[in-house]
């Protein structure tokens, strides 16, 4: 065996020369791959008794694309495309031997292969649309030539993986391996010699999209059928034009063409937000003083006390773990409906070919109601799950404390209230902590974990380590009402409210929302969510707009009424008049003077900016680790656009100094709440960012 670079090999068998790269942990096309995989091919080359090659990943993956390191940083040659073309071009058969993970620049290199073998295991993608780009490697010119345009538009787009089945059925493998790869590939390769097959290069092929050649249309149907999915992304607009492009020129030319939609789409704020929120992703769960090898509690039973909407949307989530649930709730018909709710849950998602009826079946085996507290007794985590009233969720943590094993984690998803207050109730105040799920729990990914005063660190570790079990993206916050991402909520609901009253409709204020990117402004969201949410109806007296709208029976859709109209069946909101003049007099009783020049660029700053200073302060109080687990939070659990990167990151590219004066202008007009968090003040005065914080 031959070392070409500490990171590829090149060895032989027989008369087949094995390329092999070995770059610890998923093979990424660092320099040292790229030059390691350059020079191998030359070396084959000259080396007569070498008559085919083998490229193939040591470990567990071909190549899992590019080193995302690499990225914003002068790139040292060979580049990818020319090593791509070295390779195409090698005079004798080039045999891709794929495992594991094929993604991004890995994928381009078996396809710049002049055949490809799979084991069953493999995966094939390119995701680099998920990070704001677009394949710059040839993979938008070849990979239609392979698989067919719309095949391959579907894949570019989503950037989501295909299995080995699809591979070959679509043409991307030739072949599925059966035994070891290694001597599969080469036993391929001698095949390839002995049955004299013409070299095959994708750069060549011309019948899988000469269809789309002579229907354009392929294209604009593509973009109609897929809008809603692309709004606000610039990146799968320009996939759709390479792989445009590559219908309609000849392969050199859509090469150059898809090098500047790469180079404009990397040289854009939406990939650097994108790819900023890749690296945020993988470090949210990451706390300083919560060492990797700290010790772990075995979670195998859970309980969840209550079984409304949240309490049968958590269960369900530890269910799909294959971890038992036992739901708690204090009346039969109310255990019963909780229950009903899971398994319509389950029987849609079967009806769509998510699941079959067996896992269905399975799944609601592991998920049992009782009206009795002390069947918690053997459970490793109970997590309380009912309305927010400290006094209830007080006394039930008593008992909790008195009924749970030694060692059994107590854990509440309130909202706002106290985890300390909770904890204190209890003689193990460090076994306690908060774990809010966000609603619909079974749907949304964002878990935020309470660190109370005294949870000890094990129970952190656990907590973060059964997030990762049932799939969750989980940031620890510290205590404070609201936690991180209520908190800095609560600032865009009093604005957009007063908004309102000012005279912005609420027709203004949602669009101008919608097009920043958020999947629809206020109004409609509290609409969908119910206007009665948190209204307490007993004690109603016409003192807030929300008061005003639950007493005349606007609670949003589900009354077909709230800020908007709609029609019987429809989600679809529709301007009402009627609710304009509502909060016009409600307006003028509370004796605010309305204005017509509230311009789309306030409504912008007044929703936006205060969210920004509100995480700041969050910062500043050590609430949260680090700015970008509050972007984490945002676009997890607030659906602030991933294009934007979250609020903090926005705050940086926009400027702290602006956001710094847009916020001394408005406390000069509004007082007290617009005044600017001590953080930011510094950070604008010591000319750092945000960013800067993330270590």
């Amino acid at each position: 065996m031959t070392e070409i670079t500490s990171a590829v090999s090149l060895e032989k068998k027989d008369n087949i020369g094995i390329l092999a790269i070995d770059n610890p942990p998923v093979n990424a096309l660092g320099i040292k791959v790229r030059k390691g995989l350059a020079d191998g091919i030359e070396m084959a080359e000259k080396d007569s008794d070498i008559e085919a090659m083998v490229i193939m990943g040591r470990g567990r993956a071909f190549s899992a694309g590019a080193d995302i390191r690499e990225f914003g940083k002068p790139m040292e040659e060979p580049h990818l495309p020319d090593v791509l073309g070295k390779i195409e071009n090698c005079s004798k058969p080039v045999v891709a031997a794929i495992q594991g993970t094929t993604f991004g620049g890995g994928l381009e290199t078996a396809l710049s292969c002049h055949f490809r073998i799979a084991v069953k295991n493999a995966s094939f993608g390119l995701p680099e649309v998920k990070l704001g780009l677009l394949p710059g490697a040839s993979g938008t010119q070849r990979l239609p030539r392979v698989m067919g345009v719309e095949k391959a538009l579907n894949m570019i787009t989503s950037g989501n993986p295909i299995g080995v089945k699809e591979a070959l059925d679509s043409g991307l493998i030739d072949e599925i391996a059966e035994g070891e790869l290694e001597d599969a590939a080469v036993a391929f390769a001698k095949k390839v010699l002995s049955e004299k097959r013409p070299i095959v290069k994708v750069s060549e092929k011309e019948d899988q999209i000469a269809y789309a050649r002579e229907h354009p249309e392929i294209f604009d149907e593509f973009r109609k059928k897929n809008a809603r999915r692309f709004r606000g992304f610039e990146a799968p607009e320009a996939c759709i034009k390479a792989v445009e492009a590559a219908v309609n020129k000849p392969f050199k030319e859509g090469v150059k063409y898809e090098r500047q939609l790469f180079a404009e789409l990397m040289e854009g704020s939406q990939s650097a937000a994108q790819r900023y929120y890749f690296f945020a992703e993988r470090q949210v769960s990451k706390i300083p003083d919560i060492p990797k090898d700290t010790p772990t509690y075995d979670i195998n039973k859970v309980g969840i006390i209550g079984a409304g909407t949240m309490g049968g949307g958590i269960a369900m989530n530890f269910a799909n773990a294959g971890i038992p649930v036992k739901i708690v709730d204090q009346k039969q018909d109310f255990l019963d409906r909780g229950l009903g709710v899971i398994r319509d849950n389950y029987e849609r998602s079967a009806s769509k070919g998510k699941m079959t009826q067996d896992d269905v079946e399975k799944r609601m085996g592991l998920i049992t109601g009782t009206m009795s507290m002390e069947d918690l007794s053997d459970v490793d985590l109970v997590i309380e799950a009912v309305y927010e009233n400290i006094d209830l969720k007080k006394d039930i943590f008593k008992r909790l404390d008195s009924i749970c094993k030694d060692g059994a984690i107590l854990a509440t998803n309130t909202s706002y209230l106290d985890v300390n207050e909770i904890a204190a109730e209890t003689g193990r105040p460090e076994w306690v902590l908060g774990l809010h799920f966000f609603s619909p729990a079974n749907v949304m990914r964002l878990l935020e974990i309470v660190r109370a005063e005294k949870t000890s660190k094990e129970v952190l570790a656990t907590a973060l380590a059964i997030a990762r079990k049932i799939r969750k993206i989980a940031a620890v916050v510290g205590v404070c009402y609201g936690f991180a991402g209520n908190r800095m909520f609560a600032q865009r609901k009093r604005e957009s409210e007063r908004l309102v009253l000012e005279g912005a409709p609420p027709t203004q204020i949602d669009k101008v929302i919608y097009d920043f990117g958020f999947p629809m402004g206020p109004f409609a969201l509290a609409d969908l969510i119910g206007i009665d949410v948190g209204w307490d109806r007993d004690n109603s007296n016409s003192r807030t707009l929300q008061e005003v709208l639950c007493e005349m029976g606007r609670l949003g859709q589900k009354s077909g009424a709230g800020y908007y109209k709609y029609e019987k069946g429809s989600r679809t909101p529709i301007q009402d008049p009627e609710v304009e003049k509502i909060i016009a007099d409600f307006a003028a009783k509370q004796g605010i003077k309305r204005r017509d020049d509230i311009t789309d660029e306030e409504i912008l700053e007044r929703c936006i900016y205060p969210i920004i200073n509100e995480g700041a302060k969050i910062i500043e109080e050590k609430i949260a680790v680090r700015p970008s687990d509050l972007d984490v939070i945002w676009v997890n659990g607030y659906g602030w656009p991933i294009y934007r990167g979250g609020p903090m990151f926005y705050a940086d590219l926009v400027g702290l100094d602006k956001v710094l004066e847009t916020m001394k202008k408005y406390e000069a007009k509004f007082g007290d709440e617009w005044k600017p968090a001590g953080l930011l003040e510094k950070l604008v005065n010591e000319g750092k960012k945000f960013g800067d914080l993330n270590g």
